[in-house]
């Protein structure tokens, strides 16, 4: 595939999701679907990409997207279902998936069967996560499917590479394959979160947004790339770098928290449209590779269906089967002794999980990593391994992606009750937030009293702050009716008596000497208040961010709403600072 075919790709996937957005359609499917119609446009060259560009260029910056935006709270306490599905459902995928391929299809080596099974057990998030964000899935689904994604691709991977040593006869055994699995863990994951460490420290210290920018662009294929040299997983290396930059985000400057997200979610649109326009533009191709070879093409349609059939079904068998021995009390258990246990999803939840299986880039790029020789010779069951992955990954994007909707909104499942509980913790947080920036102003009363005396540094106090806290305590009541405002109501400094902001502009500048200062010492004055103000508005929103921060820390505020509140901060300091009034 070279540079030209690369870009019109590009261009026509990015402009066929963008249309999608616009309709407020699922974009993932709306480009597959295109691009499978595209695919049999009469004289149109096969588009192939390499598999390095995908496992290498195109899976580390979406997985790092994903962790970096996931919130790490929410995935410890869901730890045990994740698990249970990134790593059971994929061991149990890959062999329901190889023994249904060998028994089908005599001419299927068994080790070939299980290459199948392991390039098409991983299911990937994106198009069942933008289906749940739209329709308002609870989070703790969204958790699980998101968590499930980052953890599933580890698991498959290195299934894939025992499945593809059984293929060369190299003579791997379930030992080994423990070994194997062992060290991708312990070293992805020491190499993910070496490699964060060392990036959020320059990030800290270099202060500048384009640079910090960069290097975040730059950590997800480092991760990878230095992970799966040292026989590490590449995966778990940009997993464990995504959560760990993620989670110390508030440690960053503002400059560059705002800088990046707009960055990440073009990079995410971009590449997502590029790789479900690689699915849909390769089908046509398997299949006259297929006819081509030695293979029987009815046998291999037949064999794919199968596969299909058995992926569609293996999946709600093992979520129900496990989620009853869960509520059973067979496998429950704590990650932390002050921890509370995870609690099981209801059964409209458990519907949705289990039909949420769409396969994506890693079925897409394990399939075209499988080698042409083997041991010198031609892979003679390469074509029909493939067509079974492409189909399975195109039948559940289709099948599952197209029907997940309606699921949704046939069962009446909704968010409202953790948005009502998000508002209440908001209010919350906001109050004491709120506090937190009273302290800072009293403080800067007490240093300005010595300079401009106790009455004019209370009068500059006070209308820097009254603002602040009209907005926030309108937003707790607001957010939360219910909200006690009681803290808030005590914050104001004066006795009542706030003066408009006009008059204690004149005061300030000087005004009520009748005019007679010069326009130099008025910009001097003026210089000299704003420059003051500024300083104590940073500091209110330095406290109040802190506050935040340590109330996501401590478990009694959800990342997400962290999140929402820190932009809110992050905004409103970076106005100023751009202001013209800073300036002076």
């Amino acid at each position: 595939m070279n540079e030209f075919t690369v870009v019109t790709v590009l261009l026509a996937a990015v402009a066929v999701a963008a249309f999608a957005r616009r309709v407020g359609w699922n974009p993932p499917l709306v480009v597959l679907a295109v691009s499978l119609a595209a695919s049999f446009i009469p004289g149109l060259e096969q588009v192939e990409a390499p598999p390095e560009l995908l496992l290498g260029i195109i899976l580390p910056p979406l997985l790092y997207s994903a962790a970096i935006s996931s919130s790490y709270q929410d995935f410890r306490d869901a730890i045990e279902p994740i698990v249970r599905l990134g790593v059971g459902l994929v061991i149990l995928t890959t062999a329901a998936v190889g023994l249904v391929a060998y028994l089908v299809d005599p001419l299927l080596s068994l080790p070939a069967a299980l290459l199948l099974g392991a390039v098409v057990a991983p299911p990937d998030a994106v198009a069942a996560s933008a289906v749940g964000r739209r329709l308002g899935l609870p989070r703790r689904v969204m958790t699980l499917l998101g968590g499930e994604s980052l953890i599933n691709d580890a698991t498959s991977l290195t299934l894939y590479r025992l499945a593809l040593a059984a293929v060369y006869a190299t003579g791997s055994s379930l030992g080994q394959g423990m070994v194997v699995f062992t060290l991708a863990v312990v070293v992805g994951v020491a190499v993910g979160l070496c490699l964060a460490y060392v990036a959020q420290l320059a990030r800290s210290g270099l202060g500048d947004p384009t640079v910090d920018t960069v290097i975040g662009l730059m950590l997800p294929f480092v991760c990878y790339w230095i992970a799966e040299e040292y026989q590490g997983s590449g995966v778990l290396a940009v997993v464990s770098a995504g959560f760990f930059i993620g989670q110390a985000s508030p440690r960053t400057t503002v400059a560059t928290r705002l800088h990046e997200e707009p960055i990440w979610a073009s990079v995410d649109l971009m590449l997502e449209s590029f790789t479900f326009a690689l699915i849909g533009l390769q089908l046509r191709f398997v299949i006259l590779e297929v006819d081509r070879s030695d293979q029987s093409l009815g046998n291999a349609v037949w064999l794919s269906l199968m596969v299909l059939l058995t992926a569609l079904a293996i999946r709600p068998i093992y979520i129900y089967a496990t989620e009853f021995l869960v509520r059973a009390k067979w496998l429950r258990r704590t990650l932390r002794r002050d921890q509370v246990p995870y609690t099981p999803l209801t059964p409209r939840e458990l519907l949705v999980t289990s039909w949420a299986g769409m396969r994506g880039v890693v079925t897409l790029a394990a399939a075209a990593a499988i080698p042409l020789l083997v041991n010198g010779k031609p892979f003679a069951e390469r074509a029909t391994v493939q067509l079974a992955a492409y189909t399975v990954a195109i039948g559940t994007l289709l099948v599952q992606g197209l029907s997940l909707p309606g699921l949704i909104r046939s069962l009446k499942i909704s968010n409202a009750d953790e948005a009502e509980e998000d508002d209440a913790s908001e209010a919350r947080v906001r109050l004491i937030a709120t506090r937190a920036a009273s302290g800072v102003m009293r403080g800067q009363v007490d240093a300005w009293a010595a300079v401009m005396g106790r009455p004019e540094a209370e009068r500059i106090a006070s209308w820097a702050v009254q603002g602040l806290l009209a907005r926030e305590t309108a937003a707790a009541t607001l957010l939360h009716p219910e909200a006690d405002l009681t803290d808030a109501e005590l914050l104001t400094m004066t006795d009542g008596q706030t003066p408009a902001i006009i008059r204690e502009a004149s005061r300030a500048l000087g005004a009520a000497d009748g005019g007679s200062l010069g326009p130099d010492e008025l910009r001097r004055r003026a210089a000299s208040l704003t420059a003051r103000i500024t300083e104590l508005r940073t500091q209110m929103i330095r406290a109040q961010r802190a506050v935040v921060v340590q109330e996501r820390n401590a478990g009694r505020l959800n990342e997400a709403v962290m999140r929402r509140i820190m932009r809110e901060l992050d905004l409103e300091e970076e106005t100023m600072e751009a202001s013209w009034a800073h300036r002076l």
